[in-house]
């Protein structure tokens, strides 16, 4: 029987819980999940209050030239800048105690990461012809999807988690991806059922069902 692997249910609205007045964190992004809600989710996790800054697309060309290299992310640790989605993330991930459990483990998190963001940067998300960027959307499920669900499903196994026995912050990459991806082909884990089942496993952690429930609504 196959999983119905659609995000969100049964779940509370988020309230964070202050990680203390000696580090303060500003995470400063578009309003919508893409490069940025990585950070986010492991914020959500740990239980880490940070300040949630929302650019809106009008007021981005006037601000710009404000942020380093002019690009979004950016992470604010008691006003030093961090940028790089995923130096960002990993950084959070050290705080968080989601690298893993040992130097094997912190290397098999970040091959994952990296194979989920390989996918992720192989959408033709700045193609402005709607036919041309189906037509590689399609390519891309009918022939890349596959190999990475396969690839994951293998890696994950009959353990509760991708890597170790404990969560890590690949875990929650892989729901931030999966809500993206079944964006734009939905029911595209349809054939891998312990991926939809880790996706529930995820959204059944309280903290982070918190989170997905308040968090705003954008398509991505």
């Amino acid at each position: 029987m196959l999983l119905d692997c659609k995000p969100g249910s049964s779940i509370i609205a988020f309230k964070p819980v202050s990680a203390g007045a000696m580090t303060t964190y500003k995470l400063t992004y578009f309003n919508m999940r893409g490069r940025a809600e990585l950070a986010r989710y492991i914020f959500a996790y740990a239980n880490i209050d940070f300040e949630d800054d929302r650019v809106e697309w009008k007021d981005w060309p006037s601000i710009k030239d404000s942020f380093p290299l002019g690009q979004l992310p950016v992470l604010e640790v008691n006003g030093i800048a961090l940028t790089q989605s995923l130096a960002i993330a990993r950084y959070l991930a050290k705080e968080a105690g989601l690298l893993g459990n040992n130097n094997l483990e912190e290397a098999q998190t970040n091959s994952l990461v990296d194979t989920l963001n390989d996918f992720t940067l192989a959408i033709p998300w700045r193609e402005a012809h709607p036919e041309t960027k189906a037509q590689k959307i399609d390519q891309l499920f009918q022939s890349n999807a596959p190999l990475l669900l396969d690839h994951l499903q293998w890696h994950l196994g009959d353990r509760k988690w991708l890597v170790g026995n404990s969560m890590t912050w690949v875990d929650l990459y892989w729901h931030v991806c999966f809500t993206t991806f079944n964006v734009l082909r939905p029911g595209f884990t349809d054939h891998h059922p312990t991926l939809c089942a880790l996706i529930k496993r995820l959204e059944e952690v309280p903290s982070l069902a918190r989170w997905i429930q308040s968090r705003p609504e954008t398509e991505f």
